[in-house]
């Protein structure tokens, strides 16, 4: 089958929570970051959660899994690589990646002890969010859970920037490079968080050696990359690349890079009420519209729209009649 747009990412429950800044110190994380935790770590901060009666909102997430449900809802044909156990929380996953209409290989084919991943998002009255990440069986994710045919006879094949912090979804990312033979497939990533970034950069040179075409990600992670002190010295930085880069900058709108030419798109006014989501929903809201033949200032456009809707929304997805009135603003322009 050919596919849009093929994805490797993780696949995580997300539980998302409004709190405050005080919170965040009392649980010693650091805001708008994300961290890595285990279940023993997650256990004493949703017991707090829930003996302070905070709301909260779940469904199945991950970067990825974000960025392909947005495209898959626009139309595009999209494809999944992820690994889940076959428990409760994998059940509801792979559930709602068939109802966005996203196919995936099945539960994992190797026996595990290890449970579904799952994310906790703090958002906080600035509308940032802060994640803890409890991979579970997600970091193991392996050959026998990839479709590589399907990889290969996608248009794009998009890396999230999360899969460097473990060293077998790195090995997963790698094996899928090395296996793409057609020239006719795009290879895009996204950089995650600037904090991975720094931590990581060498394994994202690697990924890049492979011959990246677009590159998707906010402007701390845009001068994380280019390892420069500022935005402006790695927007020229970016110039001189051989690849297309999207950067956001959240209520300033986003600036696309490539072969030496600068493209602003500025932001849709509204009043933020939680960011979690806004980088995914660009990036699959430009993949999308790029395949369909729009040029890069009308793709940045309707990503910067798409993602207004997200930051007005507390989770990081719509509804599907959301993603109509989304997909429609494309058509109109």
């Amino acid at each position: 089958m050919k596919y849009d747009i093929s994805a490797l990412g993780n696949a995580l429950v997300d539980t998302q929570y409004m709190v405050d800044h005080e919170f965040l110190n009392d649980i010693g994380l650091e805001a708008d970051s994300m961290t890595l935790a285990s279940a023993e770590e997650h256990g004493p901060i949703i017991k707090k959660l829930e003996e302070m009666g905070v709301d909260s909102v779940s469904d199945c997430g991950g970067s990825a899994t974000n960025s392909l449900v947005a495209a898959a809802n626009y139309g595009s044909n999209c494809h999944h690589v992820c690994r889940v156990a076959a428990d409760d929380d994998g059940k509801k996953y792979l559930d709602s990646l068939q109802v966005a209409g996203v196919k995936h290989i099945g539960f994992s084919k190797e026996d595990s002890d290890l449970p579904t991943g799952k994310c906790l998002i703090f958002v906080t009255p600035d509308a940032k969010r802060t994640m803890s990440s409890m991979l579970g069986i997600s970091a193991y994710l392996g050959s026998k859970d990839i479709d590589y045919d399907a990889v290969d006879n996608s248009k794009i094949f998009y890396i999230e920037g999360y899969m460097v912090t473990s060293d077998e979804n790195f090995n997963a990312v790698t094996s899928v490079l090395q296996h793409i033979k057609s020239e006719n497939t795009l290879k895009a990533l996204s950089l995650s968080d600037a904090g991975i970034v720094h931590g990581f950069k060498d394994k994202f040179k690697e990924i890049e050696s492979y011959g990246i075409d677009m590159i998707f990600c906010n402007d701390d992670e845009a001068i994380a990359f280019a390892d420069t002190e500022n935005l402006d010295q790695a927007i020229n930085f970016y110039k001189t690349q051989p690849y297309m880069i999207a950067i956001t900058k959240g209520s300033e709108g986003s600036i696309v890079i490539k072969d030496g030419e600068e493209i602003f798109s500025p932001a849709v006014e509204i009043t933020p009420l939680d960011t979690n989501g806004a980088g995914d929903m660009y990036a699959g809201s430009f993949m999308h519209a790029y395949l369909n033949g729009f040029n890069l200032s009308e793709c940045a456009e309707f990503s910067n729209y798409a993602s207004s809707k997200v930051v007005e929304t507390f989770g990081p997805r719509l509804t599907p009649e959301g993603y109509k009135e989304v997909s429609n603003k494309l058509k109109k322009s």
